[in-house]
């Protein structure tokens, strides 16, 4: 039976974060507050509880989810390199709603689906999803709806909606805005000569804009030659590890 914790509550916000640290150990689900939507999270490194979280939403392993982390610190050891660039990125905009794909560390032992060996990482500017992550290393986080239904900015949205599929929610009231995150794919930037031309692109518009990256990117930032080169939402699926949240 699924368990609910309004973390808005000091009397229940232990308990809460105690409950779901256990459920995340034993493979099950969570559903989590971010600064962006609510997220659906499971163990990173338990390909059992990733695919738990795949069936909970409907979906195939073509749409593996992100993956988010408790600091700048841990991308360095779930990537191949990290690129200048992509630390200019993440010293801008982490924490917050920037979502960066990269080339996976090789030697990880996980499976989050079909990623082309490639991760989709982010650092969630929320306190709740911050102590959590903390906790319990990185996990698979994908936002807390059914595949086709819009993102839960709350965790009864959520919870109508996924059901019994999730061991614990974690309540903290409507997102700030609602938004996901931006993706980009700095995948092209690995590896590169002086000889190439690597260029971040934008796989998601979301809650940081072209404006922003472009300033701290300049001419790395791909330039945007039709309105729809940029995919909205779950429509960029196939992209690597391109996912709602």
């Amino acid at each position: 039976m699924s368990t609910v914790f309004d973390c808005r509550d000091d009397s229940q916000i232990l308990a809460g974060m105690r409950h779901a640290r256990q459920a995340i150990a034993r493979g099950e689900l969570v559903v989590l507050p971010t600064d962006t939507v609510y997220g659906l999270a499971a163990d990173a490194f338990t390909p059992a509880a990733v695919q738990r979280l795949l069936d909970a939403k409907g979906r195939g392993r073509e749409m593996p989810p992100p993956v988010l982390v408790a600091g700048p610190d841990v991308l360095a050891a779930l990537v191949e390199e990290v690129p200048e660039a992509v630390q200019k990125l993440v010293d801008a905009f982490w924490p917050g709603g920037l979502t960066i794909v990269l080339p996976a560390q090789p030697s990880l032992t996980w499976d989050l689906g079909e990623t082309l060996g490639t991760v989709a990482v982010r650092m969630p500017d929320h306190r709740i999803a911050l102590e959590l992550l903390a906790e319990t290393g990185p996990l698979a986080v994908s936002s807390a709806n059914l595949t086709g239904r819009d993102a839960a900015v709350i965790a009864s949205d959520a919870e109508a909606m996924l059901g019994e599929s999730v061991a614990v929610y974690l309540e903290y009231g409507y997102s700030e805005n609602g938004v996901p995150s931006t993706i980009v794919d700095a995948t092209s930037l690995v590896g590169a000569t002086e000889d190439d031309r690597p260029l971040v692109r934008i796989l998601r518009d979301g809650a940081v804009t072209r404006e922003q990256l472009e300033e701290v990117l300049g001419d790395l930032l791909e330039k945007a030659e039709q309105p729809g080169d940029v995919v909205p939402a779950d429509a960029a699926a196939g992209e690597g590890p391109v996912d709602e949240e």
